[in-house]
């Protein structure tokens, strides 16, 4: 195995994590910041933490199940919102103060909003506390720019790709845009042990939040601003030739970001190397997973890049009807 994020903390501010039979070997007691809350972040009404989760980390059962991307690392669940279309940017902030308290390494944060002095605050500090922040860069028609936190310097903005790795018309593009994933009818991990699917720049953020696992995991010493540097370095270059709005530097490579041989920041004119007969090939989803988020026997597969010999795969799910994109409220 080339890596599968062991020794890696993961922070998901989100409705909560459900305590999913995929999750039970590496899902941690958190926060629960919502009015009366008391669950330690282990509850989730509405699935769009659990399946953020999922995606990063979902390990599997013997029989079957879900593999998310990074399966040995720990998911530290942080419950701001019981609902995916409610929240406010002051417990985002109280969230992202908790992960940093907690040694988190990577912070997923799949929502998006308007700027906020505190926020930003937080952001500054988990970024000075040396965490990866990953945020998704919102939804049309809800946002029409990239949102924040994503939109904070120092952040990874995560837009989105579709099916046919071409840029997705419900991500927003823009100039903050870092690297692209995939977003659109992507599988994962729901609650009371089912599984859902939806779309959205979400199920992306999930997913690169879980490439930066892997990195950290991998190369333990590496600063974040490098952990960073090498998924934007290897992306693969879509659009126009260099970054763009819409695709940032290009769509995240994880056999690249494991094993090319990329120059340090300050030498970016250097040639990166890729890693030798490795290639990526795309998976697809399985079959009889209905929208309501039914039961599915055997693997659920949930991602849509894999790599062959690697070692790791990166799994995707689609989006649950009904399932309204992120958002913070004010």
């Amino acid at each position: 195995m080339i890596s599968q994020g062991s020794g890696v903390l993961i922070a998901v501010p989100d409705t909560g994590v459900d305590k999913h039979p995929d999750l039970q070997n590496n899902l941690l007691k958190g926060v629960d910041l919502t009015v009366g809350g008391d669950s330690g972040g282990l509850r989730d009404i509405d699935s769009h933490g659990t399946g953020m989760a999922g995606l990063i980390a979902a390990h599997g059962q013997k029989t079957g199940g879900a593999l998310g991307i990074a399966p040995r690392s720990n998911i530290l669940p942080i419950r701001i919102k019981p609902k995916n279309d409610l929240g406010s940017t002051e417990k985002l902030a109280i969230g992202i103060d908790y992960a940093i308290s907690m040694k988190a390494q990577v912070i997923s944060i799949s929502m998006a909003g308007e700027p906020d002095t505190r926020l930003q605050k937080s952001i500054s500090s988990a970024i000075d506390a040396d965490i990866v922040v990953v945020a998704g860069a919102g939804n049309q028609p809800n946002l029409h720019n990239v949102g924040y936190p994503a939109a904070y310097p120092g952040v990874v903005a995560v837009g989105g790709v579709g099916r046919n790795g071409e840029f997705a018309p419900i991500s927003v593009s823009g100039p903050e845009i870092d690297v692209v994933a995939p977003a659109v009818d992507i599988y994962s991990t729901s609650i009371n042990g089912r599984y859902r699917k939806g779309t959205g720049t979400s199920d992306a953020t999930a997913i690169v939040a879980g490439a930066a696992a892997l990195v950290r995991s991998k190369y333990p010493y590496l600063p974040a601003a490098e952990v960073v540097h090498r998924l934007t370095a290897t992306a693969v270059d879509k659009g126009p030739p260099g970054r763009d709005d819409e695709y940032g530097y290009g769509v995240i490579d994880l056999v690249a970001a494991l094993t090319a041989d990329v120059p340090p920041l300050g030498f970016e004119g250097a040639t990166v190397t890729p890693p030798g007969g490795a290639t990526s090939a795309a998976a697809q989803p399985a079959g009889g997973d209905g929208d309501g988020g039914a039961t599915v026997r055997g693997w659920v597969t949930l991602g849509v890049i894999a790599a062959t010999g690697g070692g790791f795969l990166v799994w995707r799910r689609r989006r649950r009807a009904g399932d309204p994109p992120p958002r913070i409220s004010r």
